[in-house]
């Protein structure tokens, strides 16, 4: 089928305007409730076949894909007709979906009712007719089965309608409109806050200026000191400004580096006088949900019930707010009866720079990055203490399927889906049957099996699902969840990624061993790149990005992709940093490096009281060190990182270094205390990294190396499995000792390793190391 185009009528009206249908309606159209019970919804892939069914189901005459568009009262709005009949005249809107036809949620149906009637009025006016039948038809990808709605309408009712819309629409439009000329007026004559600007600092703006501008990707190195953080979103909001983009995202992959770019936004704003510019900070679901206990959904959550109703209010007071953190937004929210975390993600679209997660933008179901694709945004996407970003992409393109945890829904699991879940089972212990247990290999690629089986079960448990969203079943649902994410990794399953199959003994000690499947993501470029590429511009920037071809192939950035290296702000002689090479640190030998250890923290702290912290590769290393200098040295005070420790802990920790405190505090390289913290002056004097902290050298970290070479070829496996990162981790911990011009402090560097022409070739050339 060909589509075809029908012009727009000649107005004199100008056009004020451009906004495509669905977005158009999905404002100003969506009535009733939130509700979010989960209804099965079919893939792009499938939402296309059922599309095409439905085509040719039709006679002859029927055309496809009908360009639509016109101008009312000076907006301009287009889009695409799914369908029109010839004779008689009819034009369709096809929706696929899952289950029962009546267990659509009512505001999805409003919505596509909404999009019909635009359509229906732009066509019935282009072509002068008196009414119209429109239909709208929903297709069940399972049964391939057609429901049918059917109305027909006066166009005169129908642009009555659409009028009432687009005077809705154009009014918040006008007051966007006035808010941009605002921020643009303001953005345009915004100064830099501090008189003098450092050459290391001048350098980083500059760079990210021109890759702004240029449309380019940018990789930038900057210690601590140099303003980064204001160094980059400086320039940003300049392009923002000048309209070289049309949004700024501020992404972080710790919630503390939040904190430095909202004090960066109060530097540049006047006393009294912030800036004209809409900051939204996004937040977990977890952390916004009032009513944790409720489902999402009218007939139990209050904030739920009627949400579409009051949103335009809740909607315009919160653009009223420039600052939309957490507290803001439960703000407007509670005054409206509204939930904050929707407010918040309807926000998203408003804002004009939003701080929040890196997985808000590169998730599989990121919303930053799903708004930038729907609405062809020009996105700034900064992405802050980026050397992070290898190991949390990694994470968010990993799955894990269990087979305890599929028993164990199994055994409570509704009895029609009991089959679909026995195959499964079965394809389960086959595989574990082959791979995992000592001497036997891992699989090469998902297993045939266990993959033929996941469709069958997907299937069935969405169809269960569906034919009654009101089904309460959490484990069943949690399982859902795992098995569709599992799939979409075996589909872009590659040489990025490795299977692993291992095996868990159950409660009874005599009972069988399960089987765990997992895919790892080793490599997460090709699954990045479609995001990066997305942007207009990302500056990926940190303290640590050294060597910058290990973060450019492993994150998929452009060969194009610039690089800037800062150097150091601060003195040389501010921090001192020396190598200890006497004391045995290798894993084989570190029973013999407790005491030793110890007894020189003991006497640099003798020397020099003060606040130290002392770093480690493992909570075990950590905890023979501590108990040993805790016996040898009763009358210093100390304290322990401990595994999983709770945020209170964390900071009441962090809250015991004091201007006027002398403790030792021992910490994990890579841990809460060794990135993220701030401590400057006497709060922070010196650090102990007892030894490099590699990689662990396991069975799945060797694959993982090998899995490297195979994308990057020889010798890369073990730069970027064990080495780089170990060093990244050693820098960033040095990096909490020195963190203004004024402060001095002292590191000790415990390995021998730390002397190698190699190793010292990747630390930062501002330390002056010298042999202890």
């Amino acid at each position: 089928m060909t589509g075809a185009t029908v012009p727009p009528p000649a107005e004199a009206t100008p056009t004020l305007h451009r906004v495509a249908i669905k977005p158009f309606c999905a404002f100003v159209a969506k009535t009733g409730d939130l509700d979010l019970r989960f209804t099965p919804v079919p893939t792009a892939e499938e939402g296309m076949a059922g599309h095409r069914a439905v085509v040719f189901s039709r006679s002859g005459d029927y055309r496809a894909e009908v360009r639509i568009d016109g101008v009312v009262d000076g907006l301009q709005l287009g889009g695409r007709i799914d369908g029109l009949q010839v004779d008689p005249l009819i034009l369709d809107e096809i929706k696929t979906h899952r289950g029962p036809v009546d267990r659509i949620p009512a505001n999805h149906t409003a919505l596509h009712w909404a999009q019909l009637r635009t359509y229906g009025a732009l066509y019935g006016r282009a072509h002068g007719l008196d009414s119209l039948t429109l239909r709208l038809c929903y297709y069940d990808v399972d049964a391939r089965e057609e429901t049918q709605f059917t109305i027909t309408e006066p166009v005169s009712t129908l642009l009555d309608e659409l009028t009432g819309r687009v005077t809705r629409f154009k009014q918040w439009m006008a007051q966007q409109r006035a808010h941009w000329q605002r921020r643009d007026t303001a953005l345009h004559a915004m100064t830099f806050p501090h008189t003098e600007v450092p050459p290391g600092q001048a350098q980083l703006m500059q760079s990210v200026d021109a890759a702004l501008a240029q449309g380019l990707s940018l990789m930038a190195q900057a210690p601590t000191g140099v303003g980064k953080t204001i160094g980059v979103l400086y320039p940003a909001l300049k392009a923002l400004g000048a309209g070289t983009v049309d949004r700024v995202f501020y992404l972080t992959a710790k919630t503390a580096t939040q904190t430095e770019a909202r004090k960066a936004l109060r530097g540049l704003s006047t006393p009294g006088r912030p800036l004209p510019l809409r900051v939204l900070v996004l937040s977990a679901k977890e952390r916004a949900c009032v009513f944790p206990d409720r489902a999402c959904h009218g007939e139990s959550c209050p904030r739920a019930r009627g949400f579409y109703d009051r949103l335009p209010a809740a909607r315009a007071a919160a653009q009223q707010v420039t600052r939309l953190g957490p507290v803001e937004l439960k703000s407007v929210a509670q005054t409206h009866q509204i939930c904050p975390y929707f407010l918040g993600q309807e926000m998203a679209q408003w804002a004009d720079l939003i701080i929040g997660d890196v997985n808000y933008y590169f998730d599989t179901h990121a919303v930053l990055h799903a708004l930038t694709a729907q609405l062809d945004w020009r996105v700034a996407v900064l992405v802050d203490e980026a050397h992070n970003l290898v190991d949390r992409a990694r994470a968010m393109y990993s799955a894990s399927l269990s087979q305890a945890a599929l028993r164990a829904v199994g055994r409570s699991a509704d009895r029609n889906l009991r089959p679909a879940l026995a195959t499964l089972d079965r394809a389960f212990t086959a595989v574990g049957g082959r791979h995992g247990a000592e001497g036997e290999p891992q699989p090469e690629a998902p297993p045939r099996e266990l993959r033929d089986a996941l469709t069958p079960a997907i299937s069935r448990i969405g169809r269960w699902f569906a034919e009654d969203p009101g089904r309460s079943d959490a484990p069943l649902l949690a399982l859902y969840f795992d098995l569709l994410a599992m799939q979409r990794l075996m589909e872009r399953y590659g040489a990025h990624s490795l299977c692993e199959v291992d095996h868990e003994q159950g409660q009874d000690l005599l009972a069988e061993s399960l089987t765990r499947f997992s895919i790892h993501n080793v490599v997460p470029a090709p699954h990045l790149q479609p995001r990066l590429q997305a942007a207009h511009s990302v500056v990926c920037f940190s303290a640590t990005l050294t060597p910058p071809d290990y973060h450019r192939r492993m994150l998929g950035l452009p060969d194009a992709c610039r690089w800037c290296d800062v150097p150091s702000a601060f003195r040389p002689q501010q921090l001192r940093v020396r190598c200890v090479t006497a004391i045995p640190t290798e894993y084989r030998r570190r029973h013999l490096a407790a005491v030793p250890i110890a007894r020189l923290i003991a006497r640099v702290y003798q020397q020099t009281p003060g606040n130290y912290l002392a770093f480690f590769s493992s909570f075990a290393y950590l905890r023979q060190v501590a108990d040993t200098f805790e016996r040898l040295y009763p009358e210093i005070p100390c304290q322990q990182q401990s595994p999983q420790m709770p945020h209170d802990g964390r900071e009441a920790f962090i809250g015991a270094f004091t201007a006027g405190s002398r403790q030792v505090g021992f910490a994990v390289l890579g841990g809460s205390f060794s990135e993220g913290i701030d401590l400057p002056g006497r709060r922070l004097i010196g650090a102990f990294v007892c030894n490099l902290g590699l990689t662990p050298f396991t069975d799945h970290n060797a694959r993982m190396a090998a899995q490297v070479e195979a994308v990057f070829g020889p010798g890369t496996g073990h730069d970027y499995v064990y080495l780089y990162p170990a060093v990244q981790r050693v820098v960033q911990a040095v990096g909490r000792v020195v963190r203004s011009r004024s402060d001095e402090g002292t590191v000790y560097l415990i390995d021998r390793r730390f002397a190698e022409p190699r190793i010292r070739a990747l630390l930062p050339p501002a330390w002056r190391q010298t042999e202890n």
